[in-house]
């Protein structure tokens, strides 16, 4: 069975009566699923996905109504991202940035930052701001699958976020020379970056 943290759950206005929407997440690949409930589950607390049937302690309390698959998105590594990584409008493909490390050394262990940053930091923001939650609480959530994925890499996550800040730095400061033209802009407003917008544009692929 498949293992997920419950991230919200709300009143299902157009199904039944009483109905719950559990919205959870798996870091393993990550995955993103909804699906409807018999009961209130908290934040945090953790499910069971066996087939169609949502579980909770044993017992199945709901049944899957959406899932989405980190597998199916795909990373391009083409063009200068200001915040290292972003995604397309349509969340169809992660871009990270050509000049950051696609690998990172960690105390000797390597940590792949297409997988890292790309399909689980960048894929879980993507799907939960297109699912209208708010930036800040889908940046929180991605750092949470991120911190997952990378300490089951048996790599602390501390060390991995200074190794990463640093270059995250490194890459800001550069000047955008190539961007893509489906860049979705919402953390660049969320943060009021108007500078990055504007180079943004001015180099966006007319391609």
């Amino acid at each position: 069975m498949e293992e997920y943290v419950a991230v919200e759950h709300r009143i299902h206005k157009e199904g039944k009566e009483g109905e719950i929407i559990i919205v959870a997440l798996n870091y393993a690949l990550p995955t993103y699923i909804k699906a409807t409930s018999k009961q209130i589950i908290s934040n945090g607390e953790k499910l069971q996905l066996n087939g169609n049937s949502l579980m909770y302690n044993g017992a199945v309390i709901g049944a899957l109504i959406l899932k989405k698959s980190g597998a199916d998105v795909k990373i391009s590594t083409n063009y200068d991202i200001k915040y290292t990584g972003g995604y397309s409008n349509d969340g169809k493909t992660i871009y990270m940035d050509r000049n950051f490390p696609k690998v990172l050394d960690i105390a000797g262990k390597e940590v792949n930052t297409l997988e890292s940053i790309g399909r689980h930091h960048e894929v879980t923001e993507k799907w939960l701001t297109d699912d209208a939650y708010e930036y800040p609480y889908a940046h929180e959530m991605a750092d949470g699958i991120e911190k997952l994925y990378v300490e089951s890499l048996g790599i602390d996550w501390k060390a991995y976020s200074d190794e990463v800040a640093k270059h995250l730095r490194e890459i800001y400061t550069r000047k955008l020379q190539k961007s893509p033209k489906d860049l979705d802009l919402s953390p660049y407003i969320y943060s009021h970056d108007n500078k990055a917008i504007e180079e943004i544009r001015e180099s966006t692929d007319p391609l």
